[in-house]
């Protein structure tokens, strides 16, 4: 067997380039001045329109109007308005399982494990729920959807007033700045903060709110107080909750 290899000529470049006259030696082509004006047909152009080209007529350009120039310039910079964006914030869409009332157990943060009752969702997309803090010790917080599982359970906290809970009620008073270094190493340790009176009494009158709601249901007092935990053997994609 032979293996045929294609040989390319070094002027390649100058046949595909010229086309139909292609390069015979480096600028030299193949047809010339007068045979190339013969192939192309020019003559019959020239013939059909009495011995000279037809020549198109430019499309006339209308002149602007010459402007004055300014006599008197700011002294400063004036600073241009940036385009405004126009995408606006919309709440985040909530999963099927996670709706007021839903029973909803917590995978992360200090109370995970722990079940709790979502009472609504916040203007920043986050979840309203509690314990209540009396049953299981989770008071008044806010989650992240993406940080529980929805139950099947779900009770009715539709007559619960809940106006007064927004996200500025969650911010708290920024403390000063710790001082680093051998000065703040050897300061004594701040006090914890107490919770204010009114945090206090808002936990109550929710407690006091979910207890018949809760009472209501079988065994969801018991269900509500008990961590949820997986045993060797369970499988979380096959449960049911």
């Amino acid at each position: 067997f032979f293996f045929c290899r294609r040989i390319t000529s070094p002027y390649s470049f100058y046949i595909k380039k010229m086309g139909a006259n292609p390069a015979l030696a480096k600028s030299i082509a193949k047809h010339g001045r007068s045979a190339s004006y013969h192939r192309r047909g020019l003559w019959a152009i020239k013939k059909k329109n009495g011995g000279k080209f037809p020549v198109h007529a430019k499309k006339a350009v209308a002149e602007a109007a010459p402007t004055k120039a300014q006599k008197f310039y700011p002294a400063d910079d004036v600073a241009k308005p940036f385009n405004k964006n126009s995408n606006t914030c919309k709440p985040t869409k909530l999963r099927e399982s996670v709706t007021p009332g839903a029973v909803l157990i917590l995978l992360a943060g200090r109370f995970r494990g722990k079940r709790v009752v979502l009472l609504k969702q916040l203007e920043s997309g986050l979840l309203l729920v509690t314990g209540p803090f009396k049953t299981n010790g989770v008071p008044l917080r806010r989650v992240n959807q993406s940080y529980v599982i929805g139950t099947s359970t779900k009770i009715d906290v539709s007559k619960i007033k809940l106006d007064k809970f927004d996200d500025k009620y969650f911010v708290g008073d920024k403390g000063g700045k710790k001082v680093r270094g051998e000065e703040g190493f050897f300061e004594a340790a701040e006090p914890k903060k107490e919770l204010s009176a009114e945090k206090i009494a808002d936990q109550k009158a929710i407690d006091a709110s979910l207890a018949p709601l809760i009472k209501a249901v079988p065994d969801l007092k018991n269900y509500l107080a008990a961590r949820f935990s997986l045993k060797c053997g369970m499988k979380p994609h096959e449960m049911k909750f």
